[in-house]
């Protein structure tokens, strides 16, 4: 594991936020959203280059490599954002795959259990370390944001992996917030509808997604930035707030009505 900082000089931040999957879309964004806003933020990912690069610039952010599926690396995020700030008030769990594209009878185990890993059992993982150092920390108590998506209200074709994940965070966010009422801890969840990401192009949105009834449509996006800010308010509720589920979309994708 690696970490390194940038050297732009910078107020000390009063929060501090974990933010995973920030190399590159929502994650990034989000990343340089909570910089911006005087947070002290740590980015975790698997690839330290493209990390490097949502630092850029920030005094305040921490660059940890990390497989987020790998226990001893949760370890080491934790063990090392509380080396350098002393604490977590925030942890965005963002992290994830689209995974196989398949019908339930198509895609590999292999495949799913990956996806799962990636999309679910990371989340529990960081979710896990950080209720252990919210508990541990003077003031007590934080809040953790999931990322779930549209998916986990409803599925495109061809996403059994990738949905059912996503259905499973929501429950791991409602487990969470439950256990974490005695400690002022709170947990939440946005779920993201085409915003425009890399993944969007993989899925094809913006030159014909597959519909439920077999047609391709071009579907409308909307920019990183605002899914970035929606979070980053969720984050500044005071402790008296919570959000539990907060959906946001591109106005007029495919989503609300039938078809």
């Amino acid at each position: 594991m690696t970490s390194s900082t940038s050297t732009t000089p910078e107020t000390s931040p009063s929060r501090i936020a974990v933010v995973t999957g920030a190399g590159s879309g929502i994650g990034r964004a989000t990343a340089r959203e909570f910089l911006n806003a005087g947070y002290g933020v740590v980015l975790a990912g698997r690839r330290e280059e493209p990390l490097r690069e949502t630092a850029e610039g920030h005094r305040n952010a921490l660059v940890v490599t990390a497989d987020v599926t790998a226990p001893d690396d949760v370890d080491n995020l934790f063990a090392r954002t509380l080396e350098r700030f002393g604490r977590v008030d925030v942890l965005f769990n963002n992290a994830g795959t689209f995974g196989p594209s398949g019908a339930v009878d198509e895609i590999s185990l292999q495949d799913w259990d990956a996806t799962v890993a990636v999309n679910l059992t990371a989340s529990f993982l960081c979710a896990a370390a950080a209720v252990r150092t919210m508990k541990a920390q003077v003031p007590q108590g934080g809040r953790i944001i999931n990322n779930g998506s549209i998916s986990a209200h409803s599925p495109r074709p061809g996403s059994v992996a990738y949905t059912t994940t996503k259905h499973a965070i929501s429950g791991l966010t409602k487990a969470i917030e439950l256990d974490g009422r005695p400690y002022s801890i709170s947990c939440g969840q946005i779920d993201i509808g085409n915003t425009a990401t890399d993944i969007m192009s993989t899925l094809g949105v913006e030159t014909g997604a597959l519909q439920a009834d077999g047609t391709r449509r071009v579907e409308p996006t909307f920019p990183v930035a605002d899914a970035a800010r929606t979070v980053l308010f969720m984050a500044e509720l005071p402790p008296t707030a919570t959000i539990g589920s907060l959906l946001i979309t591109a106005a007029g994708m495919p989503f609300v009505g039938r078809g």
